[in-house]
């Protein structure tokens, strides 16, 4: 009779043995993986051959994606635009204050403007030498200046009209047996000169964007014989061509003709020359920044609104930065790429042979990765995902080299899914295949041989060890039982615990720190440190506004801070809906908090993380609390480093309040008076810092976000976010005397519903979460070390654009230019 065994035998469950039988590697074979493969290849391919518009919108944002990968190049200097922006429609305000002082602009005066002031605009302009002048407007209607004001324009197109282009376009409209398209021509007596028209219309994609001449939606019209309402009489649809085509006949041009159908976009707003309207309106600075017109000799002069008010803007490519395209500005794309012959042309337009690409493509790349080796998924999927990369990068050459489109989206899109298929479902299988392994050896990890197998694998050590219980309910120091944990780093944990020595086992807040490193030397380090960081803590919370340390020990080479909590709301939930506080809160609020900052400073101490998240207003009595003093992030970036000086310091904060000295590691009291002042101005104007703009100079422009700013108030928060500083209040006193300066009366003041109804529904038990927990995953919330160059990568440009009360004027879809 044979003796037993020490080793117990290994058994499965039914359902393991079918599963592992199921996954086994001999029977995954190529079969399987060619299966997988054709999920992934054929719906793609389908999609493709189908057209369907899902693949339209990803090629056309592949195209975008393309075009902003390339960047903005110098675009035609002799096609300039004549912009009526801003600027121009604000002189009317100098004819109205002073009409004997500014008589030409009486014509700019209400919108919209006289046609003879765009009569005296073109006269100038062609007596200057421009090659020819296009107007983006549309002369539908009658002017509302009488007939004298459209016998001006008429006279002028009389003269100069062969060098001239108005606007026509189609403008939707709702009848009740649908939508109708229906053509807005210029004015008879205009069609009568010899004026050019040009259609101002684009298509606009699936992806919302518009990326084809201006030229593709008249051939949409003609193909698709639409029915027109209101047509007018004698209107002849085939006559009509693109503005941009009308625009290069008007000016004599001899435009190349392409087989492209697509727009040749050289960058965002300002690629091609901007120049105010006003200013060939006015003969003061005609005469001097224009030169009597010189500036327009043998260019194309382009008319349009740039203007906010006006709503001309679409999107396309480039438009993502900082805004859509105005109207004018794609017209101009639109003549630069007829003239330059760089119109873009799909190679292939068949459906049919695109979806043999991607299913050539696709099955290509499929036979390469799996006669790549099993045992190596990694590789396999490098390569596959490779191979697609590839192909847009084959993609991206012929588009900016050749002004060719390839089919992009899709055989990447194929190429990857398969390979990711193929990488997961191998992966899935090797997981098996350890779980089982591991759920064997777990079963019998007493025995010294399975003991033995285990030490020798490194991913089946913690097989070794007891696991531990959960954190929830455990008790620190004998003391503090772990309710809750609030937060967890690299470096320690951050839990809620009951203090059970105290009556009525208050709650607090207990911060741990782990030391990573096993150097004796290390943690005698982060003692002392450790020691030092609670005294200043224990110093610091004997103010009221400032969270008491209530003890601090070591357990397990970990350290401790035992803090009372504090019940309140946090400042950055009170901001979280963008609304702004009154002037009165703000004071208030500076008032409260500015002395608490000048205790810390009085104790040599810089808080470097003032933020809303930081701040709480206590529920008992309404004043501010200044938490989270960061010991726990000094002391753990002290000991990343053991070879450092103990007196380095390193760049901690939150990017958007802390100011550039102390992302360069050299913080100092005015530090936090900059990050006091930021989040003051967040509080006013409810825009967060990386909202707000800042001028050349580096300095925050905010004060036109808060109406009827009280300019004191103004000037201290100026005073405390200056850029260099130098220029800040240097101590917390001198700030607090500039505030008692300003009288709380005459502040403007509102009523914080919103943080009456939260206190509110806190007292009622109605608010589960914790006061003055901290969501480390919110945006601007987190505690950084930035690195070397922060605040010169992170600098807005000073351009901003102006804010305007001009009610909404809903814009005609597909057009780029304005009725008249």
């Amino acid at each position: 009779m044979k003796a037993k065994s020490d080793v117990a035998t290994a058994t499965l469950t039914h359902k393991d043995k079918l599963i592992s039988r199921f996954w086994q590697p001999k029977r995954f074979t190529k079969r399987w993986r060619w299966l997988l493969a054709g999920l992934c290849m054929g719906p793609t391919a389908l999609m493709t051959a189908l057209n369907l518009p899902i693949v339209q919108l990803w090629e056309y944002e592949v195209q975008t994606i393309f075009f902003e990968l390339r960047g903005p190049i110098s675009a035609p200097d002799d096609i300039v635009i004549l912009a009526i922006d801003d600027e121009s429609l604000a002189q009317g305000q100098h004819y109205i204050a002073e009409p004997e002082r500014y008589p030409e602009l009486a014509g700019i005066s209400t919108w919209p403007w006289h046609r003879e002031v765009y009569a005296r605009v073109i006269d100038r302009l062609i007596e200057a030498g421009a090659k020819a002048v296009a107007l983006d407007i549309v002369f539908a209607t009658p002017g509302a200046y009488g007939s004298d004001d459209n016998a001006a324009l008429l006279k002028t197109l009389e003269t100069y009209g062969d060098q001239v282009v108005i606007a026509a376009q189609y403008d939707e409209i709702q009848m009740s047996q649908g939508p109708l398209i229906q053509p807005l021509m210029p004015l008879p007596q205009y069609l009568e000169t010899p004026v050019h028209v040009g259609n101002i219309n684009f298509l606009k994609e699936p992806n919302g964007k518009i990326h084809q001449l201006g030229s593709e939606f008249l051939k949409t019209i003609a193909e698709n014989d639409i029915e027109m309402a209101g047509e007018p009489l004698g209107f002849d649809r085939g006559a009509l061509v693109s503005f941009a085509e009308a625009t290069l006949r008007a000016s004599k041009t001899n435009y190349k003709s392409s087989a492209g159908d697509h727009l040749f976009f050289y960058g965002p707003q300002q690629s091609f020359e901007h120049i105010p309207f006003w200013t060939v309106v006015d003969s003061d600075p005609w005469q001097s920044q224009l030169s009597s017109g010189a500036v327009f000799k043998d260019k194309i002069v382009l008319i349009g609104s740039t203007a906010p008010v006006h709503q001309d803007f679409h999107a396309a490519p480039f438009s993502g930065y900082p805004s859509a395209l105005p109207g004018v500005e794609i017209l101009a794309n639109n003549v630069a790429t007829l003239r330059e012959g760089k119109a873009l042309r799909m190679l292939v337009r068949s459906p049919w042979l695109n979806a043999a690409i991607v299913l050539g493509l696709s099955v290509g790349v499929a036979a390469v990765v799996y006669s790549l080796p099993r045992q190596k998924p990694l590789h396999r999927l490098t390569v596959g995902v490779g191979c697609g990369l590839l192909w847009g990068l084959i993609s991206f050459a012929a588009f900016t080299g050749g002004q060719l489109i390839l089919l992009t989206a899709m055989p990447v899109m194929s190429i990857v899914s398969l390979t990711l298929v193929d990488f997961i479902s191998v992966f899935l299988a090797d997981q098996l295949k350890k779980k089982t392994l591991r759920n064997t050896l777990a079963r019998y990890v007493t025995s010294p041989i399975v003991q033995e197998i285990i030490s020798q694998q490194d991913d089946l050590q913690d097989l070794l060890t007891i696991r531990e219980s959960e954190l929830t309910g455990t008790v620190l120091s004998d003391r503090y039982r772990i309710l809750k944990v609030l937060g967890a780093g690299g470096f320690g944990e951050t839990y809620l615990a009951e203090d059970t020595q105290r009556p009525g086992n208050p709650t607090c807040v207990v911060k741990q720190l782990k030391i990573v490193s096993d150097n004796p030397k290390a943690h005698r380090l982060a003692q002392r440190l450790f020691a030092s960081e609670a005294a200043t803590l224990e110093k610091l919370g004997e103010h009221d506004q400032i969270p008491r340390l209530l003890a601090y020990f070591e357990y397990n080479y970990s350290f401790y801070l035992v803090q009372e909590m504090v019940d309140g709301q946090l400042l950055r939930d009170i901001l979280a809906n963008h609304q702004p506080m009154s002037q009165r809160e703000v004071v208030e609020m500076l008032l409260n908090l500015l002395p608490v900052i000048q205790a810390v400073h009085e104790r040599g101490v810089i808080h470097r993380d003032i933020k809303p998240s930081n701040l709480i207003r206590r529920y008992a009595d309404n004043q501010y609390v200044l938490i989270d003093f960061g010991a726990v992030k000094q002391i753990s970036n002290k000991l990343t480093d053991t070879s450092a000086r103990i007196t380095s310091t390193v760049g901690i904060g939150t990017q958007g309040y802390m100011p550039s000295e102390q992302s360069a590691g050299l913080p100092n009291f005015s530090s936090d008076l900059y990050a006091l002042g930021i989040t003051a101005i967040e509080a006013l104007t409810g825009l967060p810092p990386h909202a707000l703009q800042r001028s050349q100079n580096g300095e925050i422009m905010w004060t036109h976000k808060v109406k009827d700013l009280v300019p004191e108030l103004a000037a201290v928060l100026t005073q405390m976010v200056r850029y260099d500083f130098n220029q800040r209040y240097q101590s917390t006193r001198l700030a607090l005397e500039d505030l008692y300066n300003i009288e709380l009366s005459k502040l403007p003041t509102t009523s914080s519903d919103e943080y009456i109804r939260v206190k509110s529904a806190h007292q009622n038990g109605s608010v589960s979460e914790q006061p003055g927990v901290v969501d480390i995953d919110s945006k601007l919330d987190s505690t950084e070390i930035l690195p070397t160059g922060w605040a010169e990568n992170f600098q807005v440009s000073p351009k901003e654009q102006p804010d305007t009360d001009y009610p909404p004027d809903a814009p005609t879809q597909g057009n780029t230019g304005e009725l008249d």
